[in-house]
Protein backbone atom coordinates (compact mmCIF):
# COMPACT_ATOMS: atom_id res chain seq x y z
CA UNK A 1 0.00 0.00 0.00
CA UNK A 2 1.43 3.60 -1.16
CA UNK A 3 1.94 6.77 1.31
CA UNK A 4 0.06 8.94 -0.93
CA UNK A 5 1.66 11.56 0.73
CA UNK A 6 5.42 10.47 0.62
CA UNK A 7 5.57 11.82 -3.23
CA UNK A 8 5.16 15.44 -1.88
CA UNK A 9 9.13 15.44 -0.65
CA UNK A 10 9.83 14.70 -4.48
CA UNK A 11 7.78 17.93 -5.73
CA UNK A 12 8.94 21.33 -3.90
CA UNK A 13 7.28 23.69 -5.69
CA UNK A 14 5.08 27.00 -4.95
CA UNK A 15 1.65 26.60 -6.82
CA UNK A 16 0.08 28.95 -9.19
CA UNK A 17 -3.23 29.12 -10.57
CA UNK A 18 -5.08 30.62 -13.65
CA UNK A 19 -8.57 31.06 -14.27
CA UNK A 20 -9.19 29.38 -18.15
CA UNK A 21 -13.00 29.45 -17.99
CA UNK A 22 -15.66 27.40 -17.63
CA UNK A 23 -15.23 27.56 -14.06
CA UNK A 24 -11.85 26.05 -14.45
CA UNK A 25 -8.51 26.88 -12.98
CA UNK A 26 -5.27 25.68 -15.01
CA UNK A 27 -2.55 24.65 -11.83
CA UNK A 28 1.20 25.40 -12.82
CA UNK A 29 4.96 25.79 -11.60
CA UNK A 30 6.50 29.12 -12.06
CA UNK A 31 10.00 28.47 -11.08
CA UNK A 32 13.44 30.05 -12.00
CA UNK A 33 14.12 34.05 -13.01
CA UNK A 34 11.00 36.24 -13.87
CA UNK A 35 12.36 36.91 -17.12
CA UNK A 36 9.85 37.33 -20.31
CA UNK A 37 11.70 33.91 -21.61
CA UNK A 38 11.02 30.81 -20.22
CA UNK A 39 11.19 27.20 -21.06
CA UNK A 40 7.35 25.49 -21.24
CA UNK A 41 6.97 21.91 -20.25
CA UNK A 42 4.08 20.43 -21.23
CA UNK A 43 2.97 16.77 -19.87
CA UNK A 44 0.63 14.14 -21.36
CA UNK A 45 -2.04 11.66 -20.28
CA UNK A 46 -2.10 10.25 -17.36
CA UNK A 47 0.70 12.10 -16.25
CA UNK A 48 0.78 15.98 -14.66
CA UNK A 49 3.55 18.50 -13.59
CA UNK A 50 5.22 15.98 -11.71
CA UNK A 51 6.79 13.93 -14.67
CA UNK A 52 9.13 17.38 -15.00
CA UNK A 53 9.63 17.42 -11.66
CA UNK A 54 13.59 16.80 -11.96
CA UNK A 55 14.21 18.80 -14.94
CA UNK A 56 12.61 21.74 -13.09
CA UNK A 57 15.51 20.93 -10.57
CA UNK A 58 18.19 20.83 -12.81
CA UNK A 59 16.99 24.30 -14.83
CA UNK A 60 15.48 26.77 -12.23
CA UNK A 61 18.36 28.21 -11.06
CA UNK A 62 19.55 29.57 -14.47
CA UNK A 63 16.06 29.84 -16.60
CA UNK A 64 12.66 30.43 -16.08
CA UNK A 65 10.38 27.27 -15.97
CA UNK A 66 6.42 27.40 -16.96
CA UNK A 67 4.89 23.81 -16.05
CA UNK A 68 1.25 23.70 -16.30
CA UNK A 69 -1.15 20.96 -15.53
CA UNK A 70 -3.81 20.20 -18.23
CA UNK A 71 -7.42 21.33 -17.20
CA UNK A 72 -8.60 17.75 -15.02
CA UNK A 73 -5.18 16.83 -14.80
CA UNK A 74 -2.43 16.88 -11.79
CA UNK A 75 -3.49 19.95 -9.66
CA UNK A 76 -5.79 21.42 -11.66
CA UNK A 77 -9.35 21.76 -11.59
CA UNK A 78 -11.26 18.86 -12.71
CA UNK A 79 -14.87 19.85 -14.05
CA UNK A 80 -17.17 16.58 -14.96
CA UNK A 81 -18.47 19.15 -17.76
CA UNK A 82 -15.50 20.87 -19.69
CA UNK A 83 -14.68 21.35 -23.40
CA UNK A 84 -11.92 18.35 -23.12
CA UNK A 85 -10.45 18.51 -26.87
CA UNK A 86 -6.89 19.41 -28.45
CA UNK A 87 -8.55 23.13 -29.44
CA UNK A 88 -9.33 23.63 -26.16
CA UNK A 89 -6.32 22.42 -24.39
CA UNK A 90 -4.06 24.56 -26.77
CA UNK A 91 -6.15 27.86 -25.98
CA UNK A 92 -5.60 26.78 -22.03
CA UNK A 93 -1.63 27.04 -22.87
CA UNK A 94 -1.81 30.26 -24.60
CA UNK A 95 -4.04 31.41 -22.41
CA UNK A 96 -1.43 31.05 -19.34
CA UNK A 97 1.55 32.47 -21.78
CA UNK A 98 -0.34 35.42 -22.29
CA UNK A 99 -1.32 35.59 -18.37
CA UNK A 100 2.33 35.39 -17.71
CA UNK A 101 3.48 38.21 -20.77
CA UNK A 102 6.15 35.50 -21.98
CA UNK A 103 8.01 36.61 -25.02
CA UNK A 104 10.14 33.79 -25.89
CA UNK A 105 9.49 30.13 -25.41
CA UNK A 106 11.36 26.81 -25.36
CA UNK A 107 9.30 23.65 -25.66
CA UNK A 108 9.40 20.63 -23.96
CA UNK A 109 6.86 18.07 -24.60
CA UNK A 110 5.80 14.17 -24.08
CA UNK A 111 2.83 12.15 -24.51
CA UNK A 112 0.38 14.08 -25.60
CA UNK A 113 1.97 17.34 -24.70
CA UNK A 114 3.63 17.05 -28.28
CA UNK A 115 0.15 17.79 -30.08
CA UNK A 116 -0.65 20.35 -27.59
CA UNK A 117 2.95 22.42 -27.62
CA UNK A 118 3.31 22.15 -31.14
CA UNK A 119 -0.23 23.24 -31.74
CA UNK A 120 0.86 26.36 -29.80
CA UNK A 121 4.34 27.09 -31.17
CA UNK A 122 3.46 26.57 -34.92
CA UNK A 123 0.69 29.31 -34.53
CA UNK A 124 3.61 31.24 -33.04
CA UNK A 125 6.58 30.24 -34.74
CA UNK A 126 8.60 34.01 -34.44
CA UNK A 127 8.73 33.86 -30.64
CA UNK A 128 9.75 30.08 -30.82
CA UNK A 129 13.13 29.11 -29.27
CA UNK A 130 14.50 25.49 -28.99
CA UNK A 131 12.29 22.45 -28.78
CA UNK A 132 12.75 19.19 -26.81
CA UNK A 133 10.72 16.51 -28.16
CA UNK A 134 10.45 13.19 -25.71
CA UNK A 135 8.78 10.26 -26.68
CA UNK A 136 5.02 11.78 -28.88
CA UNK A 137 3.87 12.54 -31.68
CA UNK A 138 2.37 15.94 -33.38
CA UNK A 139 0.22 14.28 -36.51
CA UNK A 140 -2.10 11.57 -37.26
CA UNK A 141 -1.21 7.94 -37.59
CA UNK A 142 -2.84 4.35 -37.55
CA UNK A 143 -1.08 3.10 -34.88
CA UNK A 144 -2.61 2.73 -31.40
CA UNK A 145 -1.68 -0.16 -28.97
CA UNK A 146 -4.86 -2.38 -28.03
CA UNK A 147 -4.33 -1.81 -24.57
CA UNK A 148 -5.14 1.83 -25.10
CA UNK A 149 -8.24 1.33 -28.12
CA UNK A 150 -9.88 -0.88 -25.17
CA UNK A 151 -9.66 2.42 -23.18
CA UNK A 152 -11.69 4.49 -26.37
CA UNK A 153 -14.67 1.37 -26.14
CA UNK A 154 -18.18 3.43 -25.17
CA UNK A 155 -19.07 2.23 -21.57
CA UNK A 156 -16.40 -0.11 -20.89
CA UNK A 157 -13.88 2.64 -21.92
CA UNK A 158 -15.58 4.67 -18.61
CA UNK A 159 -15.18 2.31 -16.24
CA UNK A 160 -11.63 0.71 -17.29
CA UNK A 161 -10.60 4.48 -17.02
CA UNK A 162 -12.52 6.53 -14.39
CA UNK A 163 -13.85 3.52 -12.06
CA UNK A 164 -10.98 0.71 -12.09
CA UNK A 165 -8.07 3.23 -12.07
CA UNK A 166 -7.09 1.34 -15.74
CA UNK A 167 -4.99 3.89 -17.31
CA UNK A 168 -3.11 5.80 -14.90
CA UNK A 169 -3.04 3.23 -12.44
CA UNK A 170 -0.44 0.26 -14.88
CA UNK A 171 1.28 3.25 -16.24
CA UNK A 172 3.53 3.35 -13.47
CA UNK A 173 4.72 -0.03 -14.01
CA UNK A 174 4.23 -0.31 -17.76
CA UNK A 175 5.73 3.03 -18.46
CA UNK A 176 8.79 2.19 -17.10
CA UNK A 177 11.44 -0.18 -17.70
CA UNK A 178 13.27 0.38 -14.11
CA UNK A 179 10.94 0.50 -10.94
CA UNK A 180 9.89 3.34 -9.78
CA UNK A 181 10.65 4.47 -5.96
CA UNK A 182 7.50 4.39 -3.76
CA UNK A 183 7.37 7.80 -3.74
CA UNK A 184 7.69 8.49 -6.74
CA UNK A 185 4.62 6.16 -8.20
CA UNK A 186 2.61 7.40 -5.30
CA UNK A 187 3.17 11.14 -6.90
CA UNK A 188 2.11 9.64 -10.45
CA UNK A 189 -1.04 8.40 -8.62
CA UNK A 190 -1.98 11.18 -6.36
CA UNK A 191 -4.05 13.28 -8.83
CA UNK A 192 -6.16 10.40 -9.73
CA UNK A 193 -8.12 8.30 -6.77
CA UNK A 194 -11.06 8.83 -7.69
CA UNK A 195 -13.90 8.29 -10.72
CA UNK A 196 -14.50 12.01 -10.53
CA UNK A 197 -10.74 12.89 -10.89
CA UNK A 198 -9.94 10.66 -14.01
CA UNK A 199 -12.61 12.29 -16.00
CA UNK A 200 -9.86 14.03 -18.27
CA UNK A 201 -7.68 10.74 -18.11
CA UNK A 202 -10.56 9.68 -19.97
CA UNK A 203 -11.15 12.21 -22.37
CA UNK A 204 -7.61 12.72 -23.35
CA UNK A 205 -8.23 8.98 -24.44
CA UNK A 206 -11.11 9.96 -26.82
CA UNK A 207 -9.71 12.77 -27.82
CA UNK A 208 -7.36 10.57 -30.08
CA UNK A 209 -8.52 11.25 -33.39
CA UNK A 210 -8.27 7.94 -35.18
CA UNK A 211 -11.87 8.33 -36.99
CA UNK A 212 -11.52 10.73 -40.14
CA UNK A 213 -14.65 12.65 -38.86
CA UNK A 214 -13.31 12.93 -35.06
CA UNK A 215 -13.64 16.34 -33.86
CA UNK A 216 -9.72 16.52 -32.77
CA UNK A 217 -8.49 15.19 -36.61
CA UNK A 218 -8.47 18.07 -38.46
CA UNK A 219 -6.38 20.30 -36.17
CA UNK A 220 -4.23 17.46 -35.43
CA UNK A 221 -3.89 16.76 -39.74
CA UNK A 222 -2.97 21.04 -39.77
CA UNK A 223 -0.36 21.06 -36.99
CA UNK A 224 1.87 17.74 -38.27
CA UNK A 225 1.68 20.01 -41.77
CA UNK A 226 2.52 23.20 -39.85
CA UNK A 227 5.77 21.34 -38.56
CA UNK A 228 7.72 22.00 -41.55
CA UNK A 229 7.66 25.56 -39.93
CA UNK A 230 9.87 24.31 -37.48
CA UNK A 231 13.07 23.25 -39.05
CA UNK A 232 14.71 26.00 -38.66
CA UNK A 233 14.52 25.86 -35.06
CA UNK A 234 16.96 24.06 -32.70
CA UNK A 235 15.92 20.47 -31.78
CA UNK A 236 16.75 17.65 -29.30
CA UNK A 237 15.10 14.45 -29.34
CA UNK A 238 15.48 12.40 -26.22
CA UNK A 239 13.60 8.61 -27.15
CA UNK A 240 13.21 5.40 -25.01
CA UNK A 241 13.17 2.74 -26.81
CA UNK A 242 11.24 0.14 -24.61
CA UNK A 243 8.16 2.56 -25.14
CA UNK A 244 5.00 0.17 -25.75
CA UNK A 245 3.16 3.46 -26.89
CA UNK A 246 4.97 6.14 -29.10
CA UNK A 247 7.53 3.37 -30.37
CA UNK A 248 10.27 3.80 -32.87
CA UNK A 249 7.88 4.11 -35.55
CA UNK A 250 7.12 7.32 -34.29
CA UNK A 251 10.42 8.39 -33.62
CA UNK A 252 11.04 7.99 -37.69
CA UNK A 253 8.16 9.80 -38.21
CA UNK A 254 9.67 12.38 -36.45
CA UNK A 255 13.24 12.22 -38.19
CA UNK A 256 11.86 12.54 -41.06
CA UNK A 257 9.31 15.81 -40.21
CA UNK A 258 12.65 16.96 -38.28
CA UNK A 259 15.58 16.07 -40.37
CA UNK A 260 18.32 18.39 -38.76
CA UNK A 261 17.01 17.33 -35.00
CA UNK A 262 19.82 15.90 -32.71
CA UNK A 263 18.71 12.56 -31.58
CA UNK A 264 19.42 10.91 -28.06
CA UNK A 265 18.23 6.85 -28.22
CA UNK A 266 17.85 5.31 -25.18
CA UNK A 267 17.51 2.01 -25.62
CA UNK A 268 16.56 0.74 -22.30
CA UNK A 269 14.45 3.19 -21.74
CA UNK A 270 10.56 3.33 -21.87
CA UNK A 271 7.79 5.87 -22.32
CA UNK A 272 8.76 7.42 -19.11
CA UNK A 273 11.81 8.74 -20.29
CA UNK A 274 12.70 11.18 -18.24
CA UNK A 275 12.60 8.72 -15.36
CA UNK A 276 14.62 5.52 -17.07
CA UNK A 277 16.99 8.16 -18.98
CA UNK A 278 16.78 10.30 -16.25
CA UNK A 279 20.93 10.56 -15.11
CA UNK A 280 21.73 11.06 -18.70
CA UNK A 281 18.97 12.44 -20.63
CA UNK A 282 18.30 15.86 -17.90
CA UNK A 283 21.80 16.84 -18.22
CA UNK A 284 21.90 16.27 -21.70
CA UNK A 285 18.57 18.60 -22.16
CA UNK A 286 20.48 21.58 -19.47
CA UNK A 287 23.30 21.85 -22.48
CA UNK A 288 20.62 21.98 -25.13
CA UNK A 289 18.79 24.82 -23.57
CA UNK A 290 22.07 26.01 -22.14
CA UNK A 291 23.58 26.64 -25.50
Amino acid sequence: MLNMENWRSEYPFDSNFLDVGDGARMHYLDEGPRTDEAVLMLHGNPTWSFYYRNVVLALRGRMRCVVPDHVGMGLSDKPAHYPYRLERRIGDVVKLLNHLRLKRIHLIVHDWGGAIGMGVVTRSVDSTGKIVVLNTAAFPDTRIPRRISVCRWPVLGALLVCGLNGFAGPAVKMAVAKPLPPAVRAGYLAPYRSWSSRVAVHQFVRDIPMEPDHPSRAILQQIGTDLAWLRAKPMLIGWGGRDFCFNDHFLERWKKVCTHAEVEYYPDAGHYVLEDAREELIPRITEFLGR
